[in-house]
């Protein structure tokens, strides 16, 4: 019975090779013959011709290396902290200690004369910037402009003859295309990792700024810590967008990453180095996203963004857009959210017109809208800043803009802050300044020489970079 069942077996196991062997021969050769992709119904669509034995790693991202590596650069910074003594009970510690923190990102080299675009964040309060290119020179470097409202930041180096990178129109990336980050993540020099565009027009909500522009690029290349304001280029080698953020719970990369559109940046580059700082325009509009809730996504399928409110900086903009119209495109271009709207906007300049398709009682209408700028201006924004040496901050009036936005009537912002009494009283890059000791300064001026002079007691009043009103008290020496 036991040798009748090993014969048996025996035979089954072969009859078992010989149909793999033939199913594995009749579907798996390793032939060059070619393979069309065709309709259930056998008719040819798109026909997709390649060898069999051709895949995905055919794909070259050698080529692209090659030309974008040399032109990401590491940064390192350094800026200095108070440090306090647990025991003090005035926010204002003379005994504090100055400690330094050093930190490093990414940057990408746009000129062979030395400009560098970088985040905001990599480069913020630095009092020191160094920029290592090829792993191997090292130049001290200067902030041309910065653009809080975007996260980026222009640098100078003193140098010739660099490798710089080629720049792409963002507008044409596609979903599914293939893209790579090249950057510096955990000090790891000149790294370059593959994705794909994941999404477009993200608006992440990461922008710690009270006019923030986010329409992020997504993908699902490695980015970590240290790729900051690195390059997302794509096959070509040409920049696509400068690396900013993760999505991660852990500090490190999950999968999510975002870079700002090469085009945004190319418009913020340019004005910096034109004018050292971002000519942003505005139309004086306050949007949302349409609810989902409202009857308006239902009549625009939920494209388009509602306008909420009109803050009353533009005055052309009287009776030509009312609050409860829908914007459903802007020059032309589809608007799908508030993402596309901000980009639109952030791509032009004041004085520039747009043109706006609104959606209003179910009518579609055009409008014209000149943009203005932060003071309501058509023409060039020019900050009016003063800095005082002992204080260590930078010191302008605030904008009409922002006077709408805060509902005050003055105010000084404090910005760039550096080693001085500022930083040890511990005042936040960006607090506007209304009241210093019950007096209220009419002029920049006039604030400055209050806080030098201020002994004993000290209570500021004002408005905190979140909008909020903050009061704040010291003892000063």
């Amino acid at each position: 019975m036991q040798k009748r069942f090993l014969i048996w077996s025996i035979a089954m196991v072969l009859a078992t090779a010989v149909l793999a062997s033939w199913f594995f021969s009749r579907h798996f050769s390793r032939s060059n013959k070619q393979t069309v992709y065709v309709h259930d119904n056998g008719a040819a669509f798109n026909p997709i011709v390649r060898a069999a034995n051709q895949n995905v790693s055919d794909v070259n991202f050698i080529s692209a290396s090659k030309k974008s590596t040399p032109t990401v650069v590491f940064i390192k910074t350094e800026s200095q902290v108070q440090r306090r003594s647990s025991f003090w009970f005035f926010d204002f510690d003379p005994f504090g200690s100055i400690g330094k923190v050093s930190s490093t990102g990414s940057g990408v080299i746009i000129s062979s004369d030395g400009y560098i675009v970088t985040n905001h964040h990599v480069v913020q309060n630095a009092d020191k910037i160094e920029v290592v290119i090829g792993g191997k020179r090292s130049y001290q470097a200067k902030v041309i402009g910065d653009a809080p409202s975007s996260d980026l930041a222009l640098l100078k180096i003193e140098a010739e003859n660099l490798p710089f990178i080629e720049v792409a129109n963002s507008d044409e990336v596609e979903i599914g295309e293939w893209v790579l980050a090249v950057g510096n993540p955990f000090n790891l020099n000149s790294t370059v990792t593959a994705g794909i565009v994941s999404a477009k027009g993200r608006n992440i909500n990461i922008v710690r700024n009270e006019f923030p522009i986010e329409s992020f690029i997504q993908t699902d290349a490695a980015i970590n810590p240290g790729n900051s304001g690195g390059a997302l280029v794509n096959l070509e080698g040409k920049l696509i967008g400068v690396n900013t953020a993760i999505a991660s719970k852990t500090g490190s990369y999950v999968g999510y990453g975002f870079a700002i559109p090469s085009n945004i940046v190319l418009k913020i580059v340019n004005d910096l180095r034109e004018f050292g700082e971002i000519q942003r325009g505005f139309d004086g509009l306050e949007v949302t996203d349409l609810e989902q809730s409202s009857s308006q996504f239902e009549r625009y399928d939920g494209s388009g963004v509602e306008v909420k409110g009109i803050n009353g900086l533009n005055d052309g903009l009287r009776n030509q857009i009312l609050v409860g119209d829908v914007i459903l495109a802007m020059n032309g271009k589809k608007i799908y959210g508030l993402s596309d709207y901000n980009e639109i906007i952030a791509r032009h300049r004041p004085g520039d017109a747009i043109r706006y398709t609104i959606g209003r009682d179910g009518k579609s209408i055009e409008k014209e809208i000149v943009l203005v700028n932060q003071d309501g201006g058509t023409g060039r924004y020019v900050r009016k800043v003063s800095h005082s040496q002992t204080l260590g901050a930078d010191f302008e009036p605030i904008t009409k803009l922002e006077r709408e936005r805060y509902g005050i009537d003055y105010g000084f912002r404090i910005s760039n802050i550096g080693q001085g009494r500022i930083r040890n009283m511990n005042i936040p890059e960006g607090f506007v300044l209304t009241v210093v000791n019950g007096n209220i300064p009419d002029t920049v001026q006039e604030a400055i020489r209050l806080l030098e002079n201020a002994r004993g007691q000290l209570r500021i009043e004002g408005v905190s970079p979140n909008g909020g009103k903050q009061v704040m008290s010291f003892y000063m020496y």
